[in-house]
């Protein structure tokens, strides 16, 4: 028997934000069975916490219901938001395939969690198939280059003109499996601030429909905005995601840097735990 929490990621009202089961004990898990459980609990993902092997406190493996990813940003925080509610340490270091990833505590509770993560630097490239994507999301143009940014998972951005052509958005999912190893992050404006962000994320390459929380997409998109002059390098965010789904997160995110050297990606947010339970067998 292993015993699991459900925790809610970049929200403190339960049932609200993006839902992660995490398994604070996985030792003698096998890889493919935790492939089974990630696709049982049918989450964005479910994630299995490992003894430490390097320089971290814990080492964390990340499964989507169709794969292992080497970093994604929810479930890193959520994870640290579970084992951070029986600590009394400030930070603690997760180890990921992506490398190891500091987590800074700034509140906590019996429940919640506010935290902030420093990211994998994103990789950049322009995306070569710009034109299906933009048939595949239903829209006829990006307010910015359509650019893929790495830090683990693939996200690849398209700038739609406002929050309410944001909220229209009708993916034509099977079009959008064609596209493999990639989500598609759609973002506007919100409000007519710089500081503040609406996103949406569809992946069904990675086995999900529709995410509410994207971390380890909030990062970059800082860094796409302040590369093409719309966010200066430094300036903290506001990414509002989820909305559409009757979920809403909250994420703050900065690049500090400049357009041809990144410093650091950090993306902050908090937690709330939401359930435990078993599983048999």
């Amino acid at each position: 028997m292993h015993q699991y929490v459900i925790v809610d990621v970049f929200t403190t009202v339960a049932l609200q934000g993006n839902p992660l089961a995490v398994f604070p004990d996985a030792v003698g898990i096998p890889a493919e069975r935790m492939q089974l459980i990630a696709r049982e609990m049918n989450l964005s993902e479910t994630t299995f916490v490992l003894p430490a092997q390097g320089d971290g406190d814990r080492r964390v493996r990340i499964f989507t219901p169709v794969n292992e990813l080497p970093f994604a940003g929810h479930p890193v925080l959520g994870t640290a938001a579970v084992l951070g509610v029986s600590t009394a340490m400030d930070r603690l270091r997760l180890e990921t395939a992506g490398g190891t990833i500091p987590v800074d505590f700034s509140h906590r509770s019996e429940r919640t969690v506010t935290a902030a993560m420093r990211q994998p630097i994103p990789v950049r490239e322009p995306y070569a198939r710009q034109g299906e994507l933009l048939d595949a999301l239903g829209l006829e143009s990006s307010t910015l280059p359509v650019d893929a940014y790495r830090n683990g998972p693939r996200h690849v951005y398209v700038g739609v003109e406002s929050e309410a052509a944001l909220a229209r958005v009708q993916p034509d999912l099977r079009a959008l499996t064609g596209h493999p190893d990639m989500a598609a992050i759609c973002f506007a404006r919100s409000g007519g601030s710089e500081e503040h962000w609406r996103m949406r994320m569809f992946s069904p390459a990675y086995g999900v429909s529709e995410d509410a929380g994207t971390g380890s997409a909030a990062g970059p998109l800082a860094v796409h905005l302040a590369r093409y002059g719309l966010v200066p390098f430094g300036k903290r965010i506001e990414i509002v995601q989820g909305v559409e789904m009757g979920r809403p997160s909250q994420m703050f995110a900065r690049a500090e840097g400049n357009s041809s050297q990144l410093d650091m990606v950090e993306v902050e947010g908090s937690a709330v735990i939401t359930a435990h339970g078993t599983l048999l067998g």
